[in-house]
């Protein structure tokens, strides 16, 4: 997030992070608290779409750390929201059916998401997956958010590890399919130690970037996050 308000607890509280409402989730609220310092067009990207996304952040109890997104890219905002606000939830692999209208299927990012659902020999179809980013908020929300040059960004749950192997076969099917579709797409693992990205793990790296709500730390192997070295 470009700006983010400060949070609405003292810095001692913010030691939870509440296991209904995971990073990447979207979010539909019954309204959005203003802080200080909250850019102009927040209030009217919120009531085109009054849904946020949930950020890594350890936060209070009853509070979620929340991102609202704007038109342009540039327009991303952290913010915070109480639970009890929260109306609707709705994961990444929720949305992998979810068709956009007919005439924004075109648009390359969409055109690659059918492409990967629909290959029966997929690698991804022995794991729990969605689409996130642009795509996942406009099947969700039912509004513009996807350009033709937005990237496919897709979320893949692997609570178990997935071996550097089968990482490998699994970026160079969706490479393959973002060559074929003229699209970019980008997956990230979300693992016990936190995101990582799919590119990082199947490179084979010593060390890869693993997000975490107590902040972006380096690990060996992030189904073994006792290894992690906070940065």
């Amino acid at each position: 997030m470009q700006v983010c308000a400060a949070p609405p607890f003292p810095g001692e509280l913010a030691v939870s992070c509440d296991e209904r409402w995971r990073a990447h989730d979207l979010l539909r609220l019954r309204s959005l608290v203003a802080y200080e310092g909250e850019p102009a067009w927040v209030r009217g990207a919120f009531e085109r779409a009054p849904y946020a996304v949930v950020r890594r952040a350890l936060s209070a109890h009853g509070i979620v750390a929340i991102g609202v997104r704007g038109a342009g890219r540039s327009q991303r905002y952290g913010t915070w929201t109480a639970a009890t606000e929260i109306v609707d939830v709705v994961a990444p692999e929720a949305l992998l059916f979810s068709e956009p209208t007919r005439e924004r299927a075109a648009l390359p990012a969409f055109v690659a998401l059918a492409a990967l659902r629909g290959n029966p020999r997929s690698a991804l179809n022995a794991l729990v997956w969605g689409p996130s980013g642009s795509a996942g908020f406009e099947l969700a929300t039912r509004t513009d958010a996807v350009t033709p040059s937005s990237d496919l960004d897709l979320l893949i749950r692997t609570p178990e590890r997935l071996s550097r192997e089968c990482a490998a076969d699994l970026l160079n099917h969706l490479q393959t399919v973002a060559l074929e579709t003229g699209s970019r797409i980008d997956a990230q693992l979300e693992t016990p130690a936190g995101g990582v990205a799919l590119a990082e793990w199947a490179a084979g790296k010593a060390r890869v970037l693993a997000r975490h709500a107590s902040g972006p730390r380096l690990v060996a192997d992030p189904w073994f996050s006792a290894r992690a070295t906070v940065m």
